[in-house]
């Protein structure tokens, strides 16, 4: 019977973030309640107990202060228009072919998923560039498509712990500060780029190859960064700077800088004409760490019922290929925040499997999401920001893109991660 209601209670969880029911006329269930509704359902029938709640917040307080923190700092840029300066001088270039825009467009991305984290990004740069690309090719509407999956595939390996919310928590797991971690995962995430960026241009090749007409680009009053702005770039290059330092001194503690960073934002918010409006409080997303503690808990309900030994069984053969390919098959199924979890409980059961293991199954969850929208929060904000914008993204389109970049991509980062 346990079984059953676990099973039951994790598949509701992904059903209803799917689905998105809608329960009153402006609200709508989402990632978070979903999983909180699965996680209690848990506690209910007494599959997890209230201890696997308090070991949740035990793992979980270092890497949710920094996610907050990240937050914070990403509400304030968005707040003083820093991001939209930014992305305003690309589309603002003198590259006349929508396929340059679009190489520009992914490595921006690619940069402010890696400073900032993967959800941030999704939610401040998916709509900006829909609007400039609309700006910059007026009447060709098509465009809009190829552009948000340049944000979306610059999702990958994330190659510093900050990037990814799961990959904090995973680090934090396994040990990992941060400068053990970006050893090990930087050569991944560009070996993943390298791979993914020609794919998809190719994939989207018609599309790019419109020419900008002339006088679509921003004017260039649009483009200047005023002081404020500076000072929120210096802070975001001063917190890269700061984390291999910390991680030095204090090991896996970058908590402290991202805290640090965030007052440092919000005191120069307070300067700024806008100051500390509800805006920015209101921008952090509080629902991703409801999300957070409640999938540990579903994780934990499915080890209790015989899940986690049953791919525990999968991983005892030490192959890179086969730990990678389950957890990237998993995450797409389920989304890549439960399956981490799941991913480090089945280890945590072989004896044999070390940090090369470890970091075999965070690949699979960072790219296995490209096959799925469910895979991940960041792909589940960035399907609602395309909406929202008034672009369709096509279930079709999505896992054509997303089995053509993600089997290469794949098989690149185990690759090197087998070499290391």
């Amino acid at each position: 019977m346990r079984e059953l209601i676990a099973y039951s209670a994790m598949a509701a969880t992904v059903g209803l973030t799917v689905i998105r029911p809608a329960i009153t006329p402006s609200w709508r269930v989402g990632p978070a309640t979903a999983a909180g509704f699965g996680a209690l359902v848990m506690l209910a029938a007494g599959v997890v107990g209230w201890r696997d709640v308090a070991a949740s917040g035990a793992l979980h307080w270092r890497p949710f202060v920094t996610i907050v923190s990240i937050m914070t700092v990403a509400a304030v840029a968005r707040e003083t228009s820093v991001m939209d300066a930014l992305a305003r001088r690309i589309f603002a270039s003198p590259v006349q072919t929508a396929h340059g825009l679009f190489v520009r467009v992914f490595l921006f991305s690619a940069l402010v998923s890696s400073i900032l984290n993967n959800d941030a990004m999704v939610l401040l740069v998916t709509p900006l560039v829909i609007a400039l690309v609309r700006q910059r090719f007026p009447g060709r509407e098509e465009l809009a498509v190829p552009f948000a999956f340049a944000v979306f595939l610059s999702i990958g390996v994330a190659p510093f712990v900050v990037a990814n919310p799961m990959n904090m928590i995973v680090a934090s797991y396994a040990h990992l500060n941060f400068n053990q971690y970006a050893s090990w995962m930087i050569p991944v995430a560009v070996a993943g780029w390298a791979v993914v960026l020609p794919l998809a241009a190719w994939f989207f090749r018609r599309e790019l190859a419109a020419m900008a007409p002339e006088g679509g680009e921003p004017p260039a009053s649009e483009t200047a960064m005023d002081g404020s702005q500076k000072a929120i770039v210096a802070l975001l290059l001063a917190m890269v700077a700061a984390y291999p330092v910390v991680a030095l001194i204090d090991g896996p503690s970058i908590w402290l800088v991202a805290f640090a960073g965030a007052a440092v934002a919000l005191a120069l918010s307070v300067r700024s004409a806008a100051g500390v409006r509800q805006t920015v409080i209101y921008s952090v997303d509080w629902n991703i760490l409801v999300f957070l503690l409640s999938v540990y808990v579903l994780a934990v309900g499915m080890r209790n019922v015989g899940l986690i030994d049953f791919i525990a069984s999968f991983y005892s053969t030490m192959n890179l290929a086969v730990i990678g390919g389950v957890s990237a098959l998993g995450s797409a199924l389920v989304n890549n925040h439960p399956m981490a979890i799941i991913n480090l409980l089945a280890l945590e059961a072989v004896p044999e499997a070390g940090r090369r293991e470890i970091l075999a199954a965070l690949v699979g969850g960072d790219i296995g999401p490209r096959l799925l929208p469910i895979g991940s929060l960041a792909g589940l904000l960035w399907i609602e920001s395309c909406r929202r914008s008034k672009v369709a993204i096509p279930l079709r389109t999505f896992m054509a893109v997303g089995i053509l970049v993600t089997v290469p991509s794949m098989a690149v980062s185990l690759l090197i991660l087998w070499l290391r």
